[in-house]
Protein backbone atom coordinates (compact mmCIF):
# COMPACT_ATOMS: atom_id res chain seq x y z
CA UNK A 1 0.00 0.00 0.00
CA UNK A 2 1.06 3.60 -0.53
CA UNK A 3 1.58 5.87 2.04
CA UNK A 4 -0.30 8.99 0.42
CA UNK A 5 -2.89 8.40 -1.96
CA UNK A 6 -3.75 11.33 -4.39
CA UNK A 7 -7.48 12.20 -3.63
CA UNK A 8 -9.53 11.32 -5.96
CA UNK A 9 -13.22 12.52 -6.90
CA UNK A 10 -15.91 9.68 -7.48
CA UNK A 11 -18.31 10.55 -10.11
CA UNK A 12 -22.63 10.06 -9.62
CA UNK A 13 -22.23 7.31 -12.13
CA UNK A 14 -19.69 5.53 -9.66
CA UNK A 15 -21.43 5.98 -6.23
CA UNK A 16 -24.13 3.96 -8.01
CA UNK A 17 -22.56 1.34 -9.34
CA UNK A 18 -20.46 0.83 -6.02
CA UNK A 19 -24.42 0.89 -4.09
CA UNK A 20 -25.44 -1.69 -7.00
CA UNK A 21 -22.90 -4.33 -6.03
CA UNK A 22 -21.80 -3.92 -2.48
CA UNK A 23 -25.96 -4.05 -1.49
CA UNK A 24 -25.63 -7.81 -1.97
CA UNK A 25 -22.32 -8.40 -0.65
CA UNK A 26 -21.79 -9.71 3.22
CA UNK A 27 -20.36 -7.16 5.61
CA UNK A 28 -17.18 -9.12 5.75
CA UNK A 29 -17.01 -8.72 2.37
CA UNK A 30 -18.08 -5.49 2.11
CA UNK A 31 -14.74 -4.21 4.19
CA UNK A 32 -12.31 -6.70 2.37
CA UNK A 33 -13.84 -5.44 -1.43
CA UNK A 34 -13.40 -1.82 -0.13
CA UNK A 35 -9.51 -2.38 -0.11
CA UNK A 36 -10.32 -3.82 -3.60
CA UNK A 37 -11.61 -0.21 -4.76
CA UNK A 38 -9.89 2.05 -2.84
CA UNK A 39 -6.25 2.11 -1.54
CA UNK A 40 -5.93 1.79 2.28
CA UNK A 41 -4.04 5.93 2.49
CA UNK A 42 -7.34 6.68 0.68
CA UNK A 43 -10.02 5.20 3.95
CA UNK A 44 -10.70 7.14 7.27
CA UNK A 45 -12.21 4.54 9.51
CA UNK A 46 -13.48 6.73 12.83
CA UNK A 47 -14.99 5.32 15.95
CA UNK A 48 -16.31 7.00 18.99
CA UNK A 49 -16.21 3.61 20.97
CA UNK A 50 -19.85 3.94 22.39
CA UNK A 51 -22.00 1.20 23.13
CA UNK A 52 -21.56 -1.53 20.65
CA UNK A 53 -18.11 -0.29 18.63
CA UNK A 54 -16.52 -3.80 19.35
CA UNK A 55 -19.45 -4.80 15.89
CA UNK A 56 -18.12 -3.14 13.34
CA UNK A 57 -14.02 -3.17 15.17
CA UNK A 58 -13.67 -6.78 15.12
CA UNK A 59 -14.66 -6.66 11.44
CA UNK A 60 -12.20 -4.37 10.62
CA UNK A 61 -9.20 -6.05 12.98
CA UNK A 62 -10.15 -9.41 10.72
CA UNK A 63 -9.67 -8.05 7.52
CA UNK A 64 -7.21 -5.11 7.89
CA UNK A 65 -5.17 -4.23 11.49
CA UNK A 66 -3.23 -1.59 10.15
CA UNK A 67 -6.12 0.42 9.25
CA UNK A 68 -5.92 3.49 11.24
CA UNK A 69 -9.28 4.52 13.55
CA UNK A 70 -9.72 7.74 14.40
CA UNK A 71 -11.19 8.63 17.97
CA UNK A 72 -12.15 11.97 18.38
CA UNK A 73 -11.22 12.49 21.88
CA UNK A 74 -13.87 15.78 23.26
CA UNK A 75 -12.35 16.03 26.47
CA UNK A 76 -15.41 15.29 27.83
CA UNK A 77 -16.08 11.79 27.48
CA UNK A 78 -17.06 9.22 30.59
CA UNK A 79 -14.26 7.33 31.79
CA UNK A 80 -15.97 4.01 30.78
CA UNK A 81 -15.08 5.32 26.92
CA UNK A 82 -12.13 5.91 27.55
CA UNK A 83 -11.58 2.09 29.44
CA UNK A 84 -13.35 0.51 26.54
CA UNK A 85 -11.06 2.36 23.96
CA UNK A 86 -8.03 0.56 25.39
CA UNK A 87 -10.18 -2.41 25.90
CA UNK A 88 -10.91 -3.03 22.28
CA UNK A 89 -7.41 -1.35 20.91
CA UNK A 90 -6.10 -4.36 23.20
CA UNK A 91 -8.20 -7.02 22.48
CA UNK A 92 -8.29 -6.47 18.28
CA UNK A 93 -4.35 -4.95 18.36
CA UNK A 94 -6.36 -1.58 16.73
CA UNK A 95 -4.06 1.06 15.29
CA UNK A 96 -5.80 3.58 17.04
CA UNK A 97 -5.36 7.41 16.53
CA UNK A 98 -7.25 10.21 18.88
CA UNK A 99 -7.84 13.56 17.40
CA UNK A 100 -9.21 16.65 18.90
CA UNK A 101 -9.78 20.09 18.97
CA UNK A 102 -7.64 22.67 19.42
CA UNK A 103 -6.95 23.95 23.54
CA UNK A 104 -7.84 27.26 23.76
CA UNK A 105 -11.44 26.40 21.75
CA UNK A 106 -12.07 23.43 23.82
CA UNK A 107 -11.22 25.14 26.82
CA UNK A 108 -13.97 27.33 25.81
CA UNK A 109 -16.26 25.47 25.38
CA UNK A 110 -15.48 24.26 29.33
CA UNK A 111 -15.90 27.39 30.95
CA UNK A 112 -19.25 28.59 29.00
CA UNK A 113 -20.40 25.59 29.24
CA UNK A 114 -21.48 25.58 25.48
CA UNK A 115 -23.03 22.08 25.96
CA UNK A 116 -26.01 23.53 28.24
CA UNK A 117 -26.31 26.35 25.81
CA UNK A 118 -25.90 25.38 22.54
CA UNK A 119 -25.25 21.67 21.71
CA UNK A 120 -24.48 22.43 18.14
CA UNK A 121 -21.78 24.76 18.74
CA UNK A 122 -20.16 22.44 21.02
CA UNK A 123 -20.14 19.91 19.28
CA UNK A 124 -19.13 21.49 15.82
CA UNK A 125 -15.96 22.76 18.29
CA UNK A 126 -15.25 19.78 19.98
CA UNK A 127 -15.97 16.91 17.58
CA UNK A 128 -16.75 18.30 13.60
CA UNK A 129 -14.04 20.61 14.08
CA UNK A 130 -10.83 18.01 14.38
CA UNK A 131 -12.08 16.03 12.00
CA UNK A 132 -11.89 18.81 9.25
CA UNK A 133 -8.54 18.45 9.90
CA UNK A 134 -7.85 15.59 8.34
CA UNK A 135 -10.77 14.66 6.53
CA UNK A 136 -9.76 16.17 3.44
CA UNK A 137 -6.59 13.48 2.85
CA UNK A 138 -8.97 10.97 2.21
CA UNK A 139 -11.36 9.35 -0.10
CA UNK A 140 -13.55 7.18 1.85
CA UNK A 141 -14.59 7.69 5.51
CA UNK A 142 -16.27 4.51 6.89
CA UNK A 143 -18.78 4.78 9.31
CA UNK A 144 -20.72 2.06 11.57
CA UNK A 145 -23.98 4.07 11.18
CA UNK A 146 -27.38 1.53 11.12
CA UNK A 147 -30.82 2.77 9.35
CA UNK A 148 -32.74 1.61 12.04
CA UNK A 149 -30.86 3.99 14.61
CA UNK A 150 -32.85 7.13 13.56
CA UNK A 151 -34.99 8.78 10.91
CA UNK A 152 -32.27 10.64 9.04
CA UNK A 153 -30.07 7.06 9.14
CA UNK A 154 -32.92 5.47 7.96
CA UNK A 155 -32.31 7.52 4.49
CA UNK A 156 -29.13 6.53 3.34
CA UNK A 157 -27.13 4.13 0.91
CA UNK A 158 -23.99 2.05 1.50
CA UNK A 159 -22.00 4.84 -0.31
CA UNK A 160 -23.08 8.40 0.06
CA UNK A 161 -21.12 11.22 -1.06
CA UNK A 162 -21.21 13.94 1.68
CA UNK A 163 -19.46 17.08 0.83
CA UNK A 164 -16.09 16.18 -0.63
CA UNK A 165 -15.71 13.18 0.78
CA UNK A 166 -17.37 9.50 0.25
CA UNK A 167 -19.22 7.82 3.24
CA UNK A 168 -18.78 4.26 3.33
CA UNK A 169 -21.84 2.64 5.79
CA UNK A 170 -21.26 -1.46 5.70
CA UNK A 171 -23.40 -2.07 8.18
CA UNK A 172 -26.12 -0.03 7.20
CA UNK A 173 -28.94 -2.07 6.55
CA UNK A 174 -27.86 -4.55 9.65
CA UNK A 175 -31.18 -5.13 11.71
CA UNK A 176 -30.82 -4.13 15.52
CA UNK A 177 -31.43 -8.17 16.24
CA UNK A 178 -28.41 -9.14 13.73
CA UNK A 179 -26.20 -6.65 15.32
CA UNK A 180 -27.01 -8.32 18.48
CA UNK A 181 -27.03 -12.10 17.45
CA UNK A 182 -23.61 -11.36 16.43
CA UNK A 183 -22.46 -9.68 19.62
CA UNK A 184 -23.57 -12.62 21.54
CA UNK A 185 -22.12 -15.06 19.37
CA UNK A 186 -18.70 -13.80 18.86
CA UNK A 187 -18.77 -12.49 22.44
CA UNK A 188 -18.21 -8.94 21.86
CA UNK A 189 -17.87 -6.63 25.06
CA UNK A 190 -20.47 -4.03 25.51
CA UNK A 191 -19.24 -0.70 26.50
CA UNK A 192 -19.77 -0.92 30.33
CA UNK A 193 -22.70 1.92 30.70
CA UNK A 194 -24.88 -0.31 28.48
CA UNK A 195 -25.60 -2.33 31.64
CA UNK A 196 -26.39 0.74 33.53
CA UNK A 197 -29.26 1.40 30.93
CA UNK A 198 -26.88 3.84 28.17
CA UNK A 199 -27.67 2.48 24.27
CA UNK A 200 -26.15 5.33 22.29
CA UNK A 201 -23.30 7.06 24.48
CA UNK A 202 -22.00 10.02 24.11
CA UNK A 203 -20.03 12.63 26.14
CA UNK A 204 -21.63 12.76 29.77
CA UNK A 205 -23.06 16.30 29.50
CA UNK A 206 -24.91 14.68 26.87
CA UNK A 207 -26.10 11.84 27.26
CA UNK A 208 -28.42 9.83 30.25
CA UNK A 209 -30.01 6.47 29.85
CA UNK A 210 -32.22 5.64 27.34
CA UNK A 211 -33.23 3.37 24.33
CA UNK A 212 -31.38 3.91 21.44
CA UNK A 213 -30.79 7.32 20.68
CA UNK A 214 -33.28 8.92 23.24
CA UNK A 215 -31.00 9.33 25.77
CA UNK A 216 -28.40 11.85 24.10
CA UNK A 217 -29.14 15.32 23.99
CA UNK A 218 -32.18 14.78 25.95
CA UNK A 219 -34.90 17.67 26.08
CA UNK A 220 -33.47 18.35 22.75
CA UNK A 221 -34.70 18.18 19.50
CA UNK A 222 -30.99 17.41 18.18
CA UNK A 223 -30.30 13.87 17.19
CA UNK A 224 -26.58 14.17 15.39
CA UNK A 225 -23.50 15.55 16.77
CA UNK A 226 -23.37 17.02 12.92
CA UNK A 227 -20.43 14.72 11.87
CA UNK A 228 -22.64 12.75 9.75
CA UNK A 229 -25.14 15.12 8.46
Amino acid sequence: MSEIAEKRSVSDKEIHLLNKKYKSLSIVDRIKTLYEDFDQSEVMVTSSFAATSAFLLKLFSEVNTDQVIYFIDTGYHFEETLDYKKQLSQTYHLNVKSVSALSHEHEFTTKDKTWSKNPDFCCSINKVKPLEVIKNKYTVWVSGLMEWQSDHRNTLNIFEQRGEILKFYPLLDVTKEERDDFIRKHHLPFHPLVSKGYHSIGCKHCTVPGDDRSGRWNNNPKTECGLHL
